[in-house]
């Protein structure tokens, strides 16, 4: 399972180079992916965001499941397809991703603009029930203190100003890494190789590839929905991943099937 085939070798070399990169010169920002509304974004991000990773413990772990699960797909598939794979499923993840990521920064620009309009408490607390729920008890007080006084021009501007940087605070972090092209690989692994048997830390025990990506993909699941604070994970740009290579296995097997 760690044979390193050719592509899996190439893909490893091009990520470290470009990480080292980052490293010598201070980041490399127009690699990564930015969102839609922000003036940073360019066309290119949606691919070249895979070779860019945030810090040793981000490509360490990408680069470990590149190893473990693309040796044997490459070997059943061939490097040209196995490349093909990883690229759309990595394009697919960011694109997937950024769609979503636009919707809710241009619902939070809206919100925004209600509250500016009619600065209540209710449209407050649609605010953060729509877009900051993870903060939710921190505006708890502020609701309230403007349901008392909800003529109160200095805690109307606060709250604006609060919004403002909440928005500008989303709006200008950008995604990097290529965890959406590794759950495409993980996916196909799981799709082909069902029954072998990984150790995965902490687990004392083995567990089949099957049961190791559904549980992983419920993980992810759960944690795009409940967002945490201080949780930066693109979970749903992991789950992108995996459905664009849930479909692409799905048409590549049924193309397959009719030629023989």
């Amino acid at each position: 399972m760690f044979q390193i085939t050719p592509t899996v070798r190439n893909l490893l070399i091009a990520n470290v180079v470009v990480f080292l990169l980052s490293l010598q010169l201070g980041g490399l920002s127009f690699l990564a992916l930015y969102p839609l509304d922000n003036p940073n974004f360019k066309p290119w991000q949606f691919v070249s965001y895979m070779f860019m990773h945030g810090d040793m413990g981000h490509i360490f772990s990408n680069m470990l499941g590149l190893i473990v699960f693309g040796p044997m797909l490459e070997q059943r598939w061939g490097a040209k397809r196995f490349l093909t794979f990883w690229l759309i499923c990595g394009l697919g993840a960011s694109m997937l991703y950024n769609g979503l990521r636009t919707y809710e920064l241009r619902r939070m620009q809206h919100d925004i603009e209600v509250f500016q309009q009619q600065p209540t408490d209710l449209h407050l607390q649609d605010f953060v029930d729509h877009n900051v729920t993870e903060n939710a008890p921190a505006f708890d007080a502020v609701i309230r203190q403007l349901h008392r006084t909800p003529d109160d021009q200095g805690l109307i501007q606060g709250v604006e100003a609060t919004m403002r940087e909440l928005y500008n605070r989303s709006v200008s972090v950008p995604m990097v890494g290529a965890s959406g092209a590794l759950f495409g690989i993980m996916l196909a692994f799981a799709f082909f190789f069902p029954n072998t048997e990984l150790m995965i830390f902490p687990l004392p025990i083995p567990i089949k590839a099957k049961y190791f990506v559904v549980l992983y993909g419920l993980y992810e699941f759960y944690f795009g929905i409940r967002r945490v604070p201080g949780d930066n994970v693109a979970h749903f740009a992991h789950l992108g991943g995996m459905l664009v290579g849930l479909v692409v296995l799905l048409l590549w097997q049924r193309n397959r099937t009719r030629l023989y």
